[in-house]
């Protein structure tokens, strides 16, 4: 396991890691004893980590953090001290999946509309032979199923368990229920289920490249431009992080 280089973003330590070291990393964890957390924080999560301390808290006990967003690597250039690259939650799932496919090993799918992670399950097991889909469960539940979601996870004791809840739902229900769960690996995988399912389409390689898989985001759900602007917000918060940050430091040298 590698040792952890980060970047502090608003006060979220983002973990400088290559796709290639993360994905090794949360392999290594599935070797481990204990249950590891993973979170992909983007710039709208850090934003919102910004506004709530608590929230930061939760991301921050994570044992990875990557940058999902091309915004926090933006950010991290600002700041000088840039992120090697964007790693974000849905690629680092299949890249994940893809190798423990070739190890037999099981992932339980917790999270969105009903019969969308039974969808996602069925592209897994077409897409990487070998994976085993050790259970399934809707986002859709009250405090009082939580119990009972529980020992169904842990009935199948995954290595890998993904809770697509939403954030910061997802991160801070993770937490709540760490110490109580039997899975190796527990990642806040957001919208990765419907992406699988085909629910929502992903952006071209090109937008992606560009860095306006927002955008593209933006087309086909306008009803998310409330959201957006969460994204202006985090850029000028970051401008003033790098002052204040500069600021401190000229003064520390006197």
């Amino acid at each position: 396991m590698m040792a952890r280089e980060r970047i502090d973003i608003l006060g979220v330590q983002i973990d400088r890691v290559t796709m290639a070291q993360a994905k090794e990393t949360v392999l290594s964890f599935m070797d481990a004893p204990g249950v590891h957390i993973v979170f992909t924080p983007n710039s709208e999560m850090i934003q919102a980590a910004c506004r709530d301390s608590g929230f930061a808290d939760v991301l921050n006990r994570a044992e990875l953090l990557t940058p999902d967003g091309i915004g926090v690597v933006y950010a991290s250039r600002i700041l000088k001290q840039p992120l090697t690259e964007r790693v974000a939650g849905y690629d680092l799932v299949c890249n994940v999946v893809e190798t423990m496919a070739l190890r037999n090993k099981k992932v339980f799918l917790f999270g969105s509309k009903p019969g969308v992670a039974e969808e996602a399950g069925q592209v897994l097991e077409t897409r990487y032979p070998g994976i085993v889909i050790a259970g399934i469960r809707d986002g859709y539940f009250t405090d009082t199923d939580v119990p009972a979601i529980i020992d169904q996870i842990n009935a199948m004791a995954p290595d890998l368990l993904l809770v697509c809840l939403g954030f910061p739902k997802q991160e801070k229900w993770i937490a709540q229920n760490k110490d109580k769960l039997n899975a190796r690996v527990v990642i806040g995988a957001g919208g990765t289920l419907d992406a699988l399912a085909g629910r929502v389409q992903r952006a071209p390689e090109r937008w992606q490249r560009l860095g306006l898989e927002w955008l593209y985001r933006l087309k086909q759900e306008p009803a998310r431009l409330g959201r957006m602007m969460a994204l202006p917000a985090f850029g000028f918060s970051v401008l003033l992080f790098g002052k204040r940050a500069g600021a401190e430091k000229k003064g520390a040298g006197r």
